[in-house]
């Protein structure tokens, strides 16, 4: 059993990453943009609904404020401030969750907030306090023995290893950084056979050829991987074929 989760939410205005209608119909949990790396209001009420409708758990995405580099720049954010701006988003889906007859189930990271917490004892320790602010004792989804996880439990926060289909890793267990040769997986049926491998506790192959095993309840894939739509629907089938059961963890 486990739960397949994606990026969601991921536009602002009129402008449009992810297809949310189909990858809602695939996933099991939903990973939505709060406005700080992408997201806006209608977009997180929209999906909220949606989520809903289809009985896909709703998770705040969380991130640095950064609309221009989507995320993806890591910065130095004093603590107490970052805390804040974890509640903030948090307290913000919470409000679009609610009104679609549903709440937030749990929080993850984004982009470089998520590969800086693996590390930064520091700002995974203003992360974990931004989400116990935000009130209720949300699980916290994040890489299996990283800082965050570990400051999340320090303060009483329940947490989830997840691994990811269509992301290479270093030997170490850890991402390769984006813009490194093998940080991206983009031959569908590399992405669905590793998706299939981490479902089943075997190893998977590190970006070094070594031989890698991914503890996981909770496998993800990228709303903004080429076709991702297509490729969450695949995975599902494959997962469902090889005896697997798809379910949310929260």
């Amino acid at each position: 059993m486990i739960d397949l989760n994606a990026d969601l939410g991921e536009g602002f205005g009129r402008w449009q990453l992810t297809d949310d209608e189909a990858l809602l119909n695939s996933v099991t949990s939903a990973n939505v943009a709060c406005g700080f790396h992408a997201g806006d209001p209608l977009t997180m009420r929209r999906v909220c609904e949606r989520a809903a409708a289809e009985g896909v758990r709703i998770g705040a995405q969380v991130s640095y404020r950064d609309l221009a580099g989507f995320g993806r720049r890591s910065m130095d954010v004093p603590a107490a401030e970052l805390a804040a701006e974890i509640a903030y988003q948090v307290g913000a889906l919470e409000i679009f969750a609610r009104a679609a007859g549903t709440a937030v189930a749990y929080v993850k990271p984004h982009g470089a907030l998520y590969n800086r917490c693996v590390r930064d004892s520091a700002q995974a320790a203003a992360v974990a306090d931004g989400i116990r602010m935000a009130g209720a004792p949300l699980p916290v989804l994040g890489l299996p023995g990283s800082e965050l996880h570990s400051a999340a439990e320090a303060v009483g926060l329940p947490v989830v290893d997840e691994a990811f289909a269509d992301r290479g890793y270093r030997p170490d267990g850890t991402l390769v950084p984006r813009g490194e040769p093998g940080a991206v997986l983009t031959d569908p049926e590399e992405v669905v056979a590793r998706s299939i491998a981490i479902a089943e506790g075997k190893d998977v192959a590190a970006v070094d050829g070594r031989p890698l095993r991914l503890p996981a309840r909770s496998l993800c894939l990228h709303g903004d991987t080429p076709d991702a739509a297509r490729l969450a629907r695949r995975i599902r089938d494959e997962l469902t074929g090889a005896g697997i059961t798809l379910r949310a963890f929260a």
